[in-house]
């Protein structure tokens, strides 16, 4: 588990260039967790406090119990021996073949030579790329780089896995790949998986929960889905969109649910035939999460309607909010890169 409690970064001692403010976070043990935000928002920060790599003035972070502060050096190389790590730049030995690369944190820490060519053989048959051990990069796709960087980052057998915008240099079709190999493996092996990125397809793809970091701060977090149905203002800057013009008069309904299937899509159809009224949709989108196709839609109703269309909703199992009238939000200026 990684508890972060009250975590403050600065990058000078005066305090004028605060990175990370009160930062409270909890991820669960073998969780897929999110950090999603602009460049500069401080989520590479806060990944690089998780596994030492920067220190922080104030607060806790704790990982499986151990306060990350004030551990010695030895402390902390043992505490990165069960902490991996891949990133945007895949960082492999050009010079090296698959298997070596693979095998590299091994050697580091000695292993007997039966023991890494054992584990190698074994992670490159997870990531696919068994037939590659003698293979070098410069031959390697991108997809097959990275894959090769994850089977490295797996060798120590560590317990968590930073993913540092690990697919932003790969086309659509490779991240989509990727992704899945990363929810195999958290599958198969139960490894804590924490992903750092600005892309909201990574996000849904594959994260069970998130939090959205603006200027140094979380602004939201939970379940990818309730982010996504509740759409708070932080997550429509980081989308790029707009506040939705809704019309003034009567009820305006947010609605989200499943469209797995050709029934669950008839939502909108049934409720019109059984309460005998038509209702206007006035946005409506259809978005992926893990395995579930989510339906998001906004409806307006009449006053006289609103009571028979919330009972209705409540008793299809439909999530459902009233919008509220919101005050323009000042905060929507482009950050600074990280």
């Amino acid at each position: 588990m990684i508890e972060i409690e009250h975590l403050y970064k600065v990058w000078d001692d005066n305090d004028k260039a605060v990175v990370l403010k009160d930062i409270n976070v909890t991820i669960q043990d073998g969780d897929i967790y999110a950090l999603v935000g602009r460049s500069g928002a401080g989520k590479s920060t806060l990944l690089r406090c998780i596994n030492g790599l920067t220190d922080y003035q104030s607060g806790s972070l704790r990982v499986d119990g151990r306060e990350i502060k004030g551990l010695g050096e030895k402390e902390i190389r043992n505490l990165r021996r069960h902490i991996g790590m891949i990133f945007q730049q895949f960082s492999l030995l050009e010079r090296e073949t698959v298997y070596d690369n693979v095998a590299l944190p091994m050697k580091c820490w000695k292993y007997p030579k039966a023991s890494i060519d054992k584990k190698v053989l074994e992670l490159l048959d997870l990531v696919g790329l068994s037939e590659k051990a003698q293979v070098r990069p410069r031959n390697l796709s991108g997809g097959q780089k990275q894959r090769v960087a994850i089977a490295r980052a797996l060798t120590m057998e560590p317990s968590i896995l930073l993913c540092d915008e690990a697919t932003s240099a790969l086309d659509p079709k490779t991240t989509l790949s990727i992704l899945d190999l990363l929810k195999e493996i958290n599958r198969k092996i139960g490894i804590t998986i924490v992903v750092v990125t600005h892309q909201m397809e990574v996000v849904r793809k594959i994260c069970r929960r998130a939090c959205i970091m603006e200027h140094g701060e979380v602004t939201v977090q939970g379940p990818v889905k309730d982010i996504f149905i509740e759409q708070p203002r932080s997550l429509m800057r980081l989308l790029g969109e707009g506040k939705a013009k809704l019309p003034e008069q009567g009820h305006n309904i947010r609605i989200a649910h499943l469209l797995n299937s050709l029934d669950e899509g008839k939502l909108f159809g049934q409720m019109y035939a059984d309460l005998q009224c038509v209702f206007p949709i006035i946005s409506g989108k259809i978005q992926s999460f893990e395995d579930d196709r989510l339906g998001i839609f906004v409806i307006n109703v009449d006053d006289s309607q609103m009571g028979k269309v919330a009972a209705y909703l409540t008793e299809k199992g439909a999530s459902w909010t009233e919008l509220l009238p919101e005050v323009e939000d000042q905060n929507d200026e482009p950050e600074e890169d990280e």
